[in-house]
């Protein structure tokens, strides 16, 4: 009779597209009881992101321990964290946490490339949150700075995900909607296995607002769950699928627009 206790922390859009806000649908829409940590407000609409205001690091340690004090959670989600001090606070807090997988999603930029971390906090979330990380979902520019070299080929794409998983021992998810116009598949290494790959031809839609961390959020709710590791991200890639394809029609704003992540629910 108990929730699946879902906690995200991460940067809230006020659009309504990604962030916070899009995590917290997705968790609603899979089944749990979302809960939420804000690093960041960002001043942001479908064409871009105007503004970000950060929030003190000691404020973030207060949200995350009034849940872990009181409610406690299944799942963590990781997103948006802006700066080094942020980083670091984030993986204080959750040091001992035990037997609670962890999604991280270095977000680096918005759909528009506006700036959504800063230069010198990449190394930090490598030496900081790799440690603690379940899993981590880098889109290719992610997966590019987290490496330092480029990512042109699916041969590259895979060798990407082999090389971050020795950095995160238990699963890594590059997402590869960046390289093909054809197909938007996704490399999934888990626990130095052989890679796979998560096939899907590309839908043809502008409103991508979100996808990015609709997809890790969606890992994190099957997680809660209790669906094993390989089974989520699975169930997470078709969840998203799913939602594009209803959003593929939608008209909000003048950009990119939001998935649609109630698609049961919400009907035509």
């Amino acid at each position: 009779m108990n929730y699946y206790r879902a906690l995200t922390i991460g940067g809230s859009d006020n659009s309504g597209g990604a962030g916070i806000q899009a995590d917290l649908k997705t968790f609603s829409a899979l089944g749990c009881y979302g809960m939420s940590v804000i690093t960041a407000l960002t001043a942001q609409n479908t064409k871009g992101v105007q503004g970000i205001h950060e929030t003190d690091p000691k404020f973030i340690e207060k949200q995350i321990n009034s849940i872990l004090e009181d409610i406690g959670v299944d799942v963590i989600k990781i997103g948006m964290l802006f700066n080094v001090s942020v980083i670091k606070t984030v993986a204080r807090c959750l040091l001992e946490i035990k037997n609670c997988p962890i999604v991280l999603d270095p977000v680096m930029y918005a759909k528009s490339g506006d700036l959504l971390l800063q230069d010198d906090a990449v190394e930090s979330i490598k030496n900081e949150l790799f440690p603690l990380a379940t899993i981590i979902t880098p889109n290719i520019p992610e997966a590019e700075a987290l490496l330092d070299y480029s990512i042109e080929s699916l041969e590259s794409m895979q060798q990407a995900a082999s090389d971050l998983n020795k950095l995160v021992p238990k699963a890594v998810v590059i997402k590869g909607g960046a390289l093909s116009a054809r197909t938007s598949d996704d490399c999934l290494v888990i626990e130095g296995g052989n890679p796979q790959w998560l096939k899907q031809e590309r839908i043809e839609t502008k409103n991508l607002h979100g996808a990015g961390c609709t997809f890790s959020s969606a890992i994190a709710a099957f997680l809660a769950r209790s669906y094993n590791l390989e089974n989520a991200i699975k169930e997470a890639k078709n969840y998203l699928t799913q939602a594009l394809i209803a959003g593929a029609d939608k008209n909000l704003g003048h950009g990119k627009g939001p998935v649609m992540h109630f698609y049961n629910t919400w009907g035509e």
